[in-house]
């Protein structure tokens, strides 16, 4: 082949999002003739394109022995430096290709991010000055992007539509706009629009579909974000951050095995990353390979000594503790003072658990108690809003309406869901459920309120849900109950028929499960509310719970919970079976069958030895339902009695109000 063919298709390759395929052509071509600089440049990026930079540097720096004033070997040595951080080796690199060639807008641009990355702000203004002049649309997204970090969205977003304005198919314009829709937290689906419009006008842009992943998992679309990040694989198969991404989605998707084998791909590849560490460290916890997650744990800890979040997510194994040198390291971070807020709650958390370890209440409550406060005002929540719709759901779903519209729904009884508050004992409940040979375990699915919190969602006189669903006919609640079993099959693996559904936070929907899957069961998992409490004050959770991170919150959320679930007994009786922690763990066997029984299940005595269950646990509790029944987390409240006054105060009714079993376990 001659070399404008090979070269020309070795381009084609690129183009079509091949750079295997174009590093195949170039190798061929240099057997037969090693000193086309052409073919070496080539080479060198669709090394760089598959993620492979110490071998695309090494083809560029043999390139530029041959042909020492070639201004783009100059500029792509630069970027594969600057993309391994080689900041002050990728200057000199790019200065030199914009003095061979000043016309080179992106050199401009790549030598003004690396003089900014050394600090030197004002020779980069030059150069960026210089490459917004030679492409002025990027100028303007440059000045839109810098907008959005300031967090000026309404600036950012007017720069981004006045490029596209111009130019409609600016696929870099449309990214930029994709997240700025995205930070808004309301619009994740214009987000996703623009995003899906860039990667099909550009199959081979990586950073869209790498900003499309996060927008999908974000909008628990798990197998649809597991897909993207497949299609940003096939532009850059060999870059190892594209797999951590995958791997992500497959833990969320609820694949752990699939994690677990992307991860460790990710990090062979080069994804060496403190968060990667994290990632693979969290999905061996989901496994129950604790001992290999402790030590990805730690190998993130070693990338990024700050990384305050690692140390919470050890804290957060709950059967762990933590070495002294250990404590000694956390605190000396929390006394730098140059950690970011959310680096010092997650320390402050994890601190609080390792000196509770240690016997110190006191010492612990400070910490738990400072981690709270800092956490409160990152966060949002409105405790009138919440009373506000908790009593709007009453006041719609009584008995009457229920009576009008029940068995309108579908006959599936699929689901078992379990309700209540966090840390109050449902994954104890769900893991003996996942252990009977009819029930499959999936996780907390968040189907149910968003298909309810969707009525209405689009009407021209904004009446939203619960009052959106007076109007619904036979019709409406046939669709929901199908939509949720059809959206409920996307998380499911097995073809058990049962399944369970653990999202604590869906009690305020089980009216309206009722109405749309009338034989779903119900469960509602209760803990003695001081326990309760206190077990919610010590999680830092992940992301929503938003209500435990202030104490007098926590009392109001917990009142209103009491009042809702009494709501549900009086209009729905039977429907729903309260099971008390307390009970389980005093008398496992007991209400083991009284959870079967309700659940129309035959006794398995697996359900007894749910410990022996190797299925993956994704929460908080996964090391906890791993061992046998145990009775020290009775009780705990009283280690800080004299910091709850308000508790002790605030539940006074509703302690009263509990069988006296439970009052007494809880007093031991």
């Amino acid at each position: 082949m001659n070399k404008k063919d090979s070269i020309q298709n070795a381009l084609d390759a690129m183009q079509n999002n091949r750079p295997l395929r174009a590093e195949e052509i170039c190798r061929d071509y240099l057997l037969m003739h090693p000193s086309s600089v052409d073919h070496l440049r080539l080479l060198g990026q669709s090394l760089m394109r598959q993620g492979r930079l110490i071998d695309a540097e090494e083809q560029l720096r043999l390139a530029l022995k041959l042909k020492a004033d070639f201004p783009q070997l100059y500029e792509d040595l630069g970027s594969v430096l600057a993309l391994q951080q080689r900041f002050d080796e990728a200057i000199p690199l790019l200065e030199r290709a914009v003095r061979l060639e000043p016309r080179l807008p992106l050199a401009h641009k790549k030598l003004g991010q690396a003089l900014l990355a050394v600090g030197r702000g004002e020779e980069a203004d030059q150069q960026f000055e210089e490459f917004f002049e030679k492409d002025p649309e990027s100028g303007i997204i440059a000045i839109g992007a810098n907008h959005l970090k300031a967090g000026r969205k309404d600036e950012a977003m007017k720069a981004f539509k006045d490029v596209l304005r111009k130019n409609p198919e600016n696929v870099t314009a449309m990214r930029y706009l994709a997240i700025t829709y995205f930070r808004q937290e309301e619009n994740p689906g214009e987000a996703e629009a623009w995003l899906r419009r860039a990667t099909s006008i550009a199959p081979d842009y990586t950073a869209a579909w790498m900003t499309l992943g996060p927008v999908l998992l974000e909008m628990n679309k798990f197998i649809e974000a597991i897909e993207c990040y497949q299609s940003a694989i096939k532009t850059v198969p060999e870059n190892g951050h594209v797999w951590a991404g995958l791997a992500n989605a497959y833990a969320q998707a609820s694949y752990p095995e699939k994690s677990v084998e992307t991860f460790e791909k990710a990090i062979k590849l080069g994804a060496d990353t403190a968060n990667t560490h994290m990632g693979y460290a969290h999905v061996l916890k989901t496994i129950g390979k604790q001992k290999q997650a402790l030590e990805s744990y730690r190998a993130a800890i070693r990338k990024q000594p700050d990384f305050g979040e690692a140390y919470w997510s050890m804290a957060n194994l709950k059967v762990f503790e933590f070495k002294q040198a250990e404590i000694l390291a956390m605190e000396d971070q929390l006394e730098t003072g140059n950690l970011s807020d959310s680096a010092e709650v997650h320390f402050c958390f994890a601190l609080g658990k390792a000196w509770e370890d240690k016997g110190n209440i006191d010492k612990a409550w400070n910490y738990y108690n400072s981690g709270n406060k800092k956490q409160r005002p990152l966060v949002t929540h409105s405790p009138l809003e919440m009373e506000y719709r908790h009593t709007e759901i009453t006041e719609i779903f009584t008995r009457e309406f229920i009576e009008k519209n029940e068995n309108n729904g579908v006959d599936a009884a699929d689901p078992i869901l379990i309700v209540g508050l966090p840390r109050a004992g449902s994954t104890l409940v769900e893991q003996i459920l996942a252990s009977h040979s009819q029930v499959e375990g999936t996780s907390e699915l968040p189907v149910l309120s968003q298909i309810a919190t969707s009525i209405g969602r689009y009407r021209a006189d904004r009446v939203g849900f619960p009052k959106s669903v007076v109007e619904l006919d036979q019709r409406d609640w046939l669709g929901y109950g199908q939509e949720y079993i059809n959206e409920a099959a996307r998380h499911r693996i097995t073809k058990k028929p049962f399944f369970t559904d653990k999202l604590p936070n869906n009690f305020p929907f089980i009216g309206f499960l009722h109405l749309v899957l009338p034989n779903a069961k119900v469960i509602n998992a209760r803990r003695f509310p001081l326990d309760n409490c206190l077990g919610a004050y010590k999680q830092l959770f992940a992301k929503g719970q938003n209500f435990t991170y202030d104490i007098e919150d926590l009392s109001h959320y917990y009142l209103n919970y009491d009042r809702m679930i009494k709501h549900w007994h009086d209009v729905l009786p039977g429907k729903v079976l309260d099971v008390h922690y307390e009970d389980t763990v005093m008398d496992l066997e007991t209400q083991v069958r009284k959870i079967l029984s309700h659940c129309g299940l035959p006794f398995e005595e697996s359900c007894v030895r749910f410990h022996e269950n190797p299925r993956a646990v994704k929460t908080a509790s996964s090391e906890q339902v791993r061992q046998p029944i145990y009775t020290g987390a009775l009780g705990k409240w009283r280690q800080y009695e004299k910091y709850l006054s308000l508790w002790l105060e605030d539940l006074e009714d509703v302690i009263n109000e509990l069988p006296e079993a439970v009052k007494q376990a809880a007093k031991t």
